[in-house]
């Protein structure tokens, strides 16, 4: 059974997981769903077809699920979906997609950090951090496990790879592939995120071939689609070494270097 503040504006329509909480003058739409164990603290706005996974926690003034800051907007159906464990803190805003039947999507176990902002259409995947006061634009996807440090603005449809770091204070206006970090403006990569790779439990023989790789793609004068094709040709065809091709390969923006 749901507790809920008596100050909290819920609409009848909503729906409730077992054991949600809704704090002091929160207010939920009629299309939501809040999955078991949601907790939302308080004055948390929750609007449109929302859907927010079991056990996310949403802090103080988090909003969720508003119209998109897109001129193009005409008022389509549009969602957003949260994943499961994902903590969003205080004045964070997540805001729907721009179109009909489209849908901005934050995977499970993320934390977004206060003041941070995801602008419509962005996918992140599972486990990825945007620090204080992140602003993503439209269209930007993440992988899994990518860390943003904090006041940092990410130009709309890049492309960041899982397991990427990239210090705080930059400025991402092109592609960071996979396994790096990044920082600064303009933007550059200073090496593998070996620590991170280390700690995610990233085994020897893997991480010997990710330092190859970067060698090849960041270190010579090659080419993209050379460097690519050496990659291909010279190292174990591991999943990481599959997915930094593919990810390098489907690249529009230009890959930071």
């Amino acid at each position: 059974m749901a507790s809920i503040d008596p100050s909290a504006r819920v609409d009848s329509k909503a729906t409730l997981g077992e054991g949600v909480f809704i704090g002091p003058w929160c207010q939920v739409g009629p299309e939501v769903r809040l999955g078991d164990a949601v907790r939302l603290d308080s004055m948390v706005v929750i609007e449109g077809r929302t859907q927010i996974g079991p056990r996310a926690r949403l802090h103080h003034g988090a909003v969720v699920g508003t119209a998109p800051q897109d001129l193009k907007y005409r008022g389509g159906v549009s969602s957003v979906t949260v994943g499961a464990d994902t903590v969003i803190r205080e004045y964070a805003t997540v805001n729907r997609a721009t179109n009909d039947d489209e849908t901005t999507v934050v995977g499970s176990h993320n934390l977004l950090m206060a003041y941070s902002h995801v602008a419509h259409n962005c996918i992140l995947g599972d486990h990825v951090i945007l620090a204080n006061s992140v602003n993503l634009a439209g269209h930007i996807e993440i992988g899994d496990y990518a860390i943003i440090g904090g006041v940092t603005p990410v130009h709309q449809f890049v492309k960041i790879g899982a397991h990427t770091i990239i210090g705080g204070g930059s400025r991402v206006p092109m592609d960071v592939a996979p396994y790096v970090k990044a920082a600064g403006t303009p933007l550059k990569v200073f090496g593998l995120n070996s620590i991170g790779l280390e700690r995610r439990g990233f085994p020897e023989e893997t991480r010997e071939a990710l330092r190859r790789l970067y060698r090849i793609f960041f270190r010579t004068s090659l080419l993209r689609p050379q460097a690519i094709e050496r990659i291909r040709a010279e190292l174990p065809p591991l999943p990481e070494i599959q997915y930094f091709c593919d990810f390098v390969e489907r690249s529009t923006r230009g890959i930071a270097r």
